[in-house]
């Protein structure tokens, strides 16, 4: 993997707080937390557009002309989960 060089510029109080993570343990050196924010942005905005890609889906696919009460399209949502762990787990 190829790496490129960054200037980055910040407050002294970002300064402090990156300082009292390394020295925490947390972290190796500047460029360490630094990758690891950004890796946990990268999963934030992951999760995130799983979840709009699903309501879109569920927005496109229109209006159900099943008649069903909260409660049960709840549980239906649960087993249509519970099916894909165990499908996951077959494989």
């Amino acid at each position: 993997m190829a790496t490129i060089r960054k200037s980055l510029t910040i407050t002294t109080s970002q300064e402090k707080w990156i300082k009292l993570q390394i020295e925490n343990g947390g972290f190796a050196n500047d460029s360490e937390y630094m990758r690891h924010l950004i890796r946990l942005d990268e999963e934030r905005n992951k999760e995130f557009l799983m979840t709009k890609a699903a309501i879109q889906e569920g927005y496109d696919s229109g209006v159900s002309s099943k008649k069903r009460s909260v409660d049960e399209i709840v549980e239906a949502a649960k087993n249509r989960k519970n099916n894909r762990i165990q499908s996951t787990k077959n494989v």
